[in-house]
């Protein structure tokens, strides 16, 4: 553990004052290891935290970044910099996959390239950067990596949800229904099938480990499809 430590504080640029809290934040569920209190220890909590330290970090990001623009264009650009391909981005450029520790049916099946791991993990690193060194330890981090994506954004993004809603408003359809069709894969691991339907328009549907960025699929998906008829 030592040497991954050693590791992966050069590439972060942190260095961990605990080794453990590390080694929590970088152990994927499939590992079933547990603690004295026969808990599993997992990223899952520190996860968790993460999240919530990444949000209010960005948040404050963009509210210095962009003083002249409304709630509603932050949340915009709060949204494309949090979602799971961005953070995924995030995980790739610095090599986290070299350093999930998983088991091998796990690593056998793709664990270490799969988008929902390497998302889990660096919002469970940014959780424990924040439990060890304190929120400006924690917000260093962020902004060393999401500020120049940020700064990027010349205008806010509309998400593909956003779009289909006022593109049925527009046209005076009724708002797009989402459908779980169904779940697979393990707990840990999930794969969700979602579909939206629009009145005249039929259905669309698509698949992701999670249901929010499978919604976002389906209603890109069902944009093309409208697009296609001609009727954007």
């Amino acid at each position: 553990m030592k040497d991954l430590h050693n590791v992966i504080s050069k590439i972060i640029n942190y260095e961990f004052t605990d080794s453990a809290i590390l080694e929590e934040a970088l152990t994927h569920p499939s590992v079933n290891k547990r603690n004295d209190k026969n808990q599993i220890v997992s990223y899952e909590r520190l996860e968790f935290l993460g999240d919530s330290v990444l949000n209010m970090v960005i948040s404050a990001m963009l509210f210095k970044l962009f003083p002249d623009e409304k709630e509603g264009a932050l949340a915009k650009r709060k949204t494309d910099l949090v979602c799971g391909s961005t953070i995924t981005h995030v995980a790739k450029e610095i090599e986290l996959n070299n350093f999930i520790i998983m088991n091998n049916s796990e690593r056998c099946n793709g664990g270490r390239s799969n988008a929902k791991n390497l998302e889990n993990t660096l919002e469970a690193l940014i959780g424990a950067i924040y439990i060890d060194g304190g929120f400006a330890s924690a917000e260093k981090f962020v902004t060393q990596h999401w500020e120049e994506l940020a700064k990027n954004i010349q205008t806010p993004p509309q998400d593909p949800k956003t779009s289909l809603q006022e593109w049925t408003q527009k046209n005076k359809l009724p708002l797009p229904e989402y459908e779980l069709i169904k779940q697979t894969g393990p707990a840990h691991n999930p794969e969700f099938t979602i579909s939206v339907c629009i009145e005249n328009y039929g259905k669309a549907s698509a698949r992701a480990t999670s249901k929010k960025v499978a919604e976002q699929k389906a209603a890109e998906l069902m944009l093309e499809k409208i697009e296609r008829s001609g009727s954007v």
